[in-house]
């Protein structure tokens, strides 16, 4: 419930947890859609004579770019695990450095500030983790408290700040880092007849964000987080995630999604906003992660949202695709920086599959 909203107490008010700084971050090689439909039709039309009946996708994705953490030219080369994760050890590394380094900018803090950092990736293993690949570049305390966490998909920018939300409100005045690092552009294979594969390579692009939380300041706009929630459906394991072989990871990537979502996100987010004490008709405004155009669609359609409502997901979409977990903190950067105030509700899909949500409370 939203009750230290609304009647807040010494106890409750040491408790509330806000958004202190946001960041985001790009790898070097940027490809226009134009760019990855020509390089997919070498690569993949001589092997697969379904691949023009997939070109309309390129087409219609409402992808205009996205960057990558390997030029266009790595791609024509056949790479298995080991090529792959190395790529994704040192990229994403990099984009860790990049994100962390412009939340803590956004919030004018140090990392020696920082209590506990979450770090949240699905594309590739990393072990020790990028916090601490980072630990010695960023100058993190030696006493930081690291929580790795592995396997959220596209809903992990929006599970990792609700795990990131509980952690500072468990410690109060602590300091809380949370980073979300992918690099999907490292699952394009050449190797499979999998038509989920060509519309990966449709959507997806690399990039990371930050956002650091802790206790409010008085200063300036307030942004508060409040307890996240998360519904998993029942019986739905195969819609999404990741096949794993000797060369890499090949994603599973349903074609019922948009359907799914149009009959099942509604009841979902309702159920879950009314944990936290709110209806749909609360809202001034859902912040949605955008895992594609029919997903955008389907979500104003099932939420009796005036088409073009979620503007700022389809700008997100168009400028960088569908970057997995980051992408919903691109939104909602997007989105307070329009000046966008009241109640919100932070919201993506992702394996399991699940719907993640988190109120916010955005006062001026």
């Amino acid at each position: 419930m939203l009750q230290h909203v609304l009647d807040p107490s010494a106890e409750a008010a040491a408790r509330t947890v806000t958004l202190r700084g946001i960041g985001t971050a790009l790898p070097p090689h940027v490809m226009s859609q134009a760019q990855v439909l020509d390089r997919a039709r070498a690569l993949l039309a001589p092997k697969y004579p379904f691949f023009d009946k997939l070109v309309p996708a390129f087409e219609n994705a409402g992808v205009d770019r996205r960057y990558s953490v390997c030029s266009l030219d790595w791609f024509d080369a056949p790479h298995g695990w080991a090529d792959r994760n190395a790529m994704y050890m040192q990229a994403g590394k990099d984009l860790f450095l990049k994100a962390a380094s412009a939340a803590l900018a956004d919030a004018r803090l140090d990392p020696a500030d920082v209590d506990t950092i979450v770090t949240v990736s699905s594309t590739g293993i990393a072990t020790p983790t990028f916090e601490a690949q980072a630990a010695r570049e960023m100058c993190f305390r030696p006493d930081v408290r690291r929580v790795p966490v592995f396997g959220l998909g596209c809903a992990g920018g929006v599970t990792g700040l609700s795990i990131a939300r509980r952690l500072a409100a468990a410690d109060p005045g602590s300091l809380v880092l949370m980073v979300a690092v992918e690099t999907c552009s490292l699952a394009f294979r050449s190797d499979r007849l999998q038509k989920a594969d060509v519309i990966a390579t449709v959507l997806f692009g690399d990039g990371a964000a930050a956002a650091l939380l802790g206790p409010a300041t008085g200063d300036g706009p307030t942004v508060t987080l409040h307890d996240g929630h998360e519904h998993l459906f029942p019986d739905t394991l195969p819609i999404m995630g990741w096949d794993v072989d000797d060369e890499g990871l090949g994603v599973i990537f349903d074609r019922s999604i948009p359907g799914f979502v149009q009959d099942e996100f509604r009841l979902a987010v309702t159920a879950m906003l009314a944990e936290a004490g709110l209806a749909p008709a609360d809202l001034d405004r859902l912040v949605c992660h955008p895992g594609g155009t029919k997903v955008v669609e389907a979500i104003e359609a099932t939420m009796d949202l005036a088409p073009g409502t979620l503007d700022a997901e389809r700008a997100t979409l168009r400028d960088y695709g569908n970057m997995s977990a980051p992408t919903a903190l691109f939104v909602l950067q997007r989105v307070l920086r329009a000046g966008q105030t009241g109640q919100l509700a932070l919201c993506a899909l992702g394996p399991g599959f699940t719907a993640s949500l988190m109120p916010i409370t955005v006062t001026a």
